[in-house]
């Protein structure tokens, strides 16, 4: 059903807008779609209603610098051809991105006034791929990231 808009006359108690009983039916009918469609009425959020920022893969090519809007994808992959710089942009508090990389570089993590705050011991490894994991934690005007870095293994499941 296509929305049905209610109409209010060209002035107020002129009497060529919609009866009280066709408004309310055409409202009814407007909220009953809104939340049959939604997922509203059982509370269902479905992946496909989400944004890019938790469902979209960034290929980021190769380079030495490399942007993570936060609000673009989920995952991003790149590769180091040199000492590279991932500016963040973006995030939301809560928020946790993948990053997958590779290349046996120096990497630095930059924004603006941020805290960057690397969790565990294992330190970015050039001579393999990575998956470094960054969660936003605060995303004031001085802003607070937590990383943690793990070697990619071959998937042996069969």
């Amino acid at each position: 059903m296509a929305q049905q808009t209610i109409n209010i006359g060209s002035s107020a108690n002129d009497g060529t807008g919609d009866a009280i009983r066709s408004a309310f039916d055409k409202s009814n009918d407007n909220f009953t779609e809104l939340y049959a469609s939604s997922g509203i009425a059982d509370n269902s959020v479905t992946h496909d209603k989400l944004e890019n920022r938790y469902t979209v893969l960034s290929a980021l090519g190769s380079g030495t610098a490399f942007a993570l809007n936060f609000s673009a994808a989920t995952t991003f992959t790149a590769t180091a051809s040199g000492a590279a710089t991932f500016t963040f942009s973006a995030a939301k508090q809560g928020q946790t991105i993948d990053l997958i990389l590779s290349g046996n570089q120096t990497i630095t993590f930059a924004q603006t006034n941020a805290t960057f705050n690397k969790l565990g011991s294992t330190d970015y490894d050039g001579s393999t791929t990575n998956l470094i994991q960054i969660t936003c934690t605060n995303d004031t005007s001085n802003p607070v990231y937590h990383y943690s870095v793990a070697a990619v293994t071959s998937d042996t499941t069969p």
